[in-house]
């Protein structure tokens, strides 16, 4: 067995039993060499889901974090005494001294959405690898600004529009753009229907001059997916949607909350695909939907979490290929602690690829130009719904003088 084929000794320790061994007796079980340290800006649930699965993948580790919020940074303080023991983190008292440190390869943006631009600004001094949470930012402006930076920028920029690696979307690609199998795609309609916007640090996350609204803070990730299959830009965007059930009444810091809880999103793109985008966030579960139609056939994928007793399949994909192919039933998935270590699975993916990128292993991972075209869909979406037009992506991009696109 040779070094690269073992150099996931994590995943093998994380099924068997190996704490009985001296240290000279590992060889499966042997703790892996990293290559790579990382620093985390943003210690909340995202920034520990970042944490963890970094450690899983195991080429790279934590060096360290950076948090303005004394309670962030105390409880991933903890759990990463408890479950990385052996291993020391530093907690920097600056952004900069975070981003400077000559020891960090990386840096992992996780901090709330409107502050994602002003860190990268930052981050960008150090010529580290960078990879920003999703969102990159709340606002057109904004977004744009960010995307000039990454163009110019030499080390890997990686946006974290992670759920093209979730499982039924992953396979949804291969089927589609790869094999093909339901030929020219026509017609693409993505569903979302989940519980409320967890708590967040400050409730950020309620408000949409700090998330970007709803559809720019989660639906950025099914927007780009949207592109994605399309492969095309968006021309056209109609939207409804409204905030009829959720934080009606949340206040917080004399601010009334303001963000939508279900909309219905049409885009029309360039080459003459349609797509559809369906958003409830007052359903008991967590359901995730994509169907492809195409000239030849038919795809269909879910993804289901409904906290019920019932032994069923969590995902599941079919394509029908009618007489013009193979017909394809199965259920998605990874192995149960790739699954399980965060968004099922995406994040160990999202970071597999950003470590692969950064040894020049080239793989395929969201630009910062996709990044920016997420948003430009849910940004048009959310003036849709303001205004009652259709609107016509050309015109919100002279707003802010985008040009040669």
């Amino acid at each position: 067995m040779t070094e690269e084929s073992k150099t996931n000794n994590n995943y093998y320790t994380s099924f068997f039993k190996s704490k009985h061994l001296a240290e000279k007796d590992k060889y499966l079980f042997s703790t892996p060499q990293a290559k790579y340290k990382f620093n985390v800006i943003g210690a909340g649930m995202i920034g520990q889901e970042h944490i963890k699965v970094t450690m899983l993948e195991g080429r790279a580790t934590i060096n360290g974090i950076f948090d303005l919020d004394e309670n962030s940074l105390n409880n991933t303080k903890q759990m990463f005494q408890q479950e990385f023991p052996d291993y020391d983190l530093k907690v920097y008292d600056t952004l900069e001294n975070a981003c400077q440190d000559p020891e960090v390869d990386g840096l992992i943006i996780c901090t709330p959405n409107f502050t994602h631009l002003d860190i990268v600004k930052e981050a960008i001094k150090s010529s580290k690898h960078i990879l920003v949470e999703k969102p990159m930012a709340t606002t057109l402006k904004d977004a744009f600004e960010m995307k000039q930076l990454a163009e110019e920028y030499d080390s890997v920029f990686q946006i974290g529009l992670q759920y093209r690696y979730k499982p039924i979307y992953s396979e949804a690609i291969h089927e589609v753009m790869e094999r093909q199998a339901v030929g020219d795609v026509k017609n693409i309609s993505i569903m979302e229907h989940r519980v409320p916007f967890l708590d967040k640090v400050n409730q950020w996350n309620k408000f949409s001059d700090y998330s970007g609204g709803t559809l720019v803070e989660k639906c950025c990730h099914y927007f780009d997916l949207l592109n994605l299959f399309a492969q095309s830009k968006p021309k056209k965007v109609y939207a409804t949607g409204d905030r009829d059930v959720n934080f009606r009444d949340f206040h917080y810091e004399g601010e009334d909350s303001d963000i939508i809880d279900n909309a219905m999103v049409t885009i029309n793109y360039e080459n003459g695909i349609k797509a559809s985008f369906n958003l409830c966030m007052f359903s008991p579960m967590f359901y995730e939907e994509v169907t492809l139609c195409g000239d030849k056939g038919r795809l269909k994928a879910y993804e289901n979490e409904d906290f019920l007793p019932v032994d069923r399949p969590s995902t599941h994909l079919e394509v029908l290929s009618g007489e013009n192919g193979v017909a394809k039933i199965g259920n998605p998935c990874y192995p149960k602690i790739i699954q399980e270590s965060g968004h099922h699975g995406a994040t160990y993916y999202e970071h597999k690829y950003f470590v692969d990128n950064i040894d020049g292993n080239t793989k395929s991972t969201a630009t910062a130009d996709e990044g920016f075209w997420s948003i430009v869909v849910g940004v048009a979406a959310d003036q849709s719904i303001k205004t009652g037009e259709v609107i016509d992506i050309s015109e919100i991009l002279e707003e802010i003088q985008v040009k040669g696109r």
